[in-house]
């Protein structure tokens, strides 16, 4: 496997394509708004940004909420004066004074309880006295902590006093352990005197431009004082596009953060509600994708109608898209690779070693390492999106040589997309393999299918996705994530999988539709035609035995991982795509969520990251243009026709007027980590690169 270069779909097993057709030139992400990814949820709704502000109904619940509080504070106050009291018999007059201005600031405080100080006792050499300190404060002021740190001599030590992780009164994080809470997603910030008739989770509609997920939702968290882990939500967003998807939070007020809004810039929030439960990765049914290829060239109009219909009739190898690898020149599944033989050093090289094709700045920094092994130096010129190099890094300061650890001290959400990595370059290749020895058209003998309800239990083997392990709090970069949902969930969970004997291929019971293959784990089967043997043959060139490990790390052995399944081919839902002619690269071709909004009276307007750039919004040269073709496989309500709104510090200012030129806009849906990029693929018989296309853009 090459690191030399940026990966290249031939290096992840991106080989085929269904239809012989001829492919055609179109520019993918031309601008970061011609991919615009709307959430689809459980119930099969397209999540869409409709209203920017909270319900009459919810702020009216607010004001009854902050009635509630402000009475209870008031309560609270009173209620402590005894017990101060008897705190400054014990303690004397300046230190209860100082705990008589904590406890004010904990009854005013209406944010973060990380806002509130803590206070420093006067100094004292008598243990038992501090021991009856400690337990005073146990006894009368639950919802406050102390402990002891080193006086101004030798002699004496200090009490600390703060308020309690757990919040007021102890009503948070540590009033409920973990593991008596399961998965759920449960965080102590927040409000903590709640309307029992309200959900707990704020649920809310999150519109990005040219933002990855945790990255905006670490700015909302900034402004609100609360943690990025205080949000659930369903699946990763693609970095460059224009998303919406729900998140939640726990115990926030809707006003709060329909305030943001006119600060926010390229970020949205709206269509709230309270609900019961916290969302959770993979809590989605897909994504609803409008793409717009710009600079479309085609021997004729035929060539798309045909490349465009087939792929609706179809569909497309479901491969693990180049973003699955990550976008630098070491690809995930290499450093996957070294995990699974247990090369913890070689793993940490690959991280941390100089690359080709990144920014100054990024190379500077991994060559001063390799060259000094200086942590804090390169601690200090490291940008802070590099997650995964920082915290090995980090790690290694504290435990030098322990390169193990190291890797351990990675996000768990993150470093699982080095093994994910892996698994996923044996599915691809496995999948060419399929489509080269047996096509895409016929069910053969051996082939894995979801079984039918009448079929034998004998035949038949259930799994469960591993990445119902990964559901986790931890917070890190994910541009380089694609358009799916973050995560590899099985496609039906507790779904049956069987081989396809004789019977079943004289009977027709399955068509190519039902094929599967799986993502290696101690739970899967194996096709039992030729297929298998492309799995163990690539993982043995890589002196990896996908049935015994090397090394007893579970997390990064795949015997240790279930497994799961994937569809070989997919074919898109409520697909649509129409021809359309412009003569400005810059004007938008199709409408956002905001825009609908804008249409609809509203004056939250995005901001402007770069105030007088000056891009015209108007679609009059674009719609003034016949639309030259149209086409719907199926109906869908998901139509997007009209304006588009860009903040895209790249673009060229002002109008760039050409000759027309012609784009093609599609629509689709699909299910839960497909990628959108790989159905493009089929349709233009190009490589989805970001290098390559950037080379059309020149």
């Amino acid at each position: 496997m090459e690191t030399s270069k940026a990966t290249e779909e031939s290096d992840v097993g991106i080989l085929c394509y269904i239809s012989q057709l001829p492919g055609f030139r179109g520019i993918l992400k031309q601008r970061y708004a011609d991919f615009i990814v709307n959430e689809v949820d459980t119930d099969g709704n397209v999540v869409h940004l409709t209203c920017l502000e909270p319900p009459p109904q919810m702020v009216e619940e607010t004001k009854e909420c902050a009635a509630k509080v402000s009475d209870e504070k008031t309560s609270e106050s009173k209620s402590y004066e005894a017990e101060i009291g008897l705190f400054r018999s014990l303690a004397g007059d300046s230190d209860a004074e100082k705990l008589e201005s904590l406890i004010s600031q904990v009854d005013s405080c209406t944010g973060s309880e990380d806002s509130v100080p803590h206070i420093v006792l006067s100094p004292d050499s008598n243990k038992t006295h501090r021991t009856a300190v400690h337990n005073f404060f146990k006894q009368n002021f639950k919802f406050l902590v102390t402990d002891t740190t080193d006086g101004p001599d030798a002699s004496s030590k200090c009490i600390r006093v703060r308020l309690d992780s757990g919040g007021h009164k102890n009503n948070g994080r540590n009033s409920k352990k973990r593991k008596e809470r399961g998965e759920k997603p449960f965080d102590s910030r927040g409000s903590s005197n709640w309307p029992e008739h309200l959900g707990k989770f704020l649920r809310f509609h999150l519109y990005k431009e040219n933002k990855d997920t945790q990255e905006a939702l670490g700015i909302i968290g900034k402004m609100l004082g609360i943690q990025s882990k205080s949000f659930g939500f369903a699946g990763t967003k693609d970095k460059r596009a224009v998303s919406t998807q729900r998140v939640t939070v726990f115990k926030q007020q809707a006003s709060r953060l329909a305030a943001l809004n006119d600060r926010l810039i390229g970020i949205k929030v709206g269509d709230f509600c309270h609900v019961k439960e916290g969302l959770l990765l993979g809590k989605l049914l897909g994504n609803r994708f409008t793409v717009t290829l710009r600079g479309v060239i085609a021997d004729s109009e035929d060539t798309i109608k045909a490349a465009a219909d087939s792929l609706g009739r179809h569909g497309f190898i479901n491969y693990f898209g180049l973003q699955r690898f990550g976008t630098g020149s070491v690809p995930t599944h290499l450093i996957g690779a070294t995990l699974l033989r247990g090369e913890w050093k070689t793993a940490v090289s690959l991280i941390l070693d100089p690359r080709e094709g990144e920014r100054d700045v990024i190379r500077m920094a991994r060559e001063y390492y390799k060259e000094s092994n200086d942590i804090e130096g390169t601690l200090r010129q490291l940008p802070r999106h590099l997650v995964a190099e920082r915290a090995v890094l980090q790690c290694l300061k504290k435990c030098p040589g322990d390169y193990l650890q190291a890797m351990k001290a990675i996000p768990r959400t993150l470093r699982m997309m080095y093994v994910h990595g892996y698994q996923s370059y044996l599915w691809n290749h496995a999948a060419s393999e399929r489509v080269q020895k047996y096509g895409f058209d016929q069910v053969v003998l051996g082939d894995l299918v979801y079984c039918k309800g009448d079929d034998s239990e004998k035949e038949t083997v259930g799994v469960n996705s591993e990445c119902n392990n990964d559901n986790c709090d931890d917070t890190y970069d994910c541009s380089h994530l694609d358009e799916t949902s973050g995560t590899d969930l099985l496609e039906r969970k507790n779904t049956l999988v069987k081989v396809v004997t004789v019977e079943d291929v004289s009977a027709g019971n399955y068509t190519v539709d039902d094929v599967v293959l799986p993502m290696p784990g101690s739970r899967v089967i194996f096709p039992t035609n030729e297929i298998a043997k492309v799995y163990h043959d690539l993982a043995k060139k890589d002196a990896i035995n996908l049935t015994e490990s090397v090394h007893s790390v579970k997390e990064f052995s795949i015997t240790s991982m279930t497994g799961s399944y994937r569809r070989v081919f997919q074919k898109p839902l409520d697909f649509e795509w129409e021809l359309l002619a412009y003569n400005d690269s810059n004007k938008p071709l199709a409408e956002t969520d905001l825009d609908n909004i804008s249409k609809t009276g509203s004056t939250n307007i995005i901001k402007q990251e770069e105030q007088g750039k000056g891009e015209d919004n108007d679609l009059s040269d674009c719609t003034k243009l016949p639309v030259i073709s149209r086409n719907s496989i199926a109906l869908s309500t998901d139509t997007n026709e009209g304006s588009e709104r860009e903040v895209e510090s790249e673009q060229v200012s002002g109008s760039n007027w050409q000759e027309t030129q012609m784009a093609l806009k599609l629509s689709l849906t699909l299910p839960a980590s497909c990628y959108a990029t790989m159905a493009i693929r089929e349709l233009l018989k190009t490589s989805t690169s970001v290098t390559y296309h950037k080379t059309l853009n020149q």
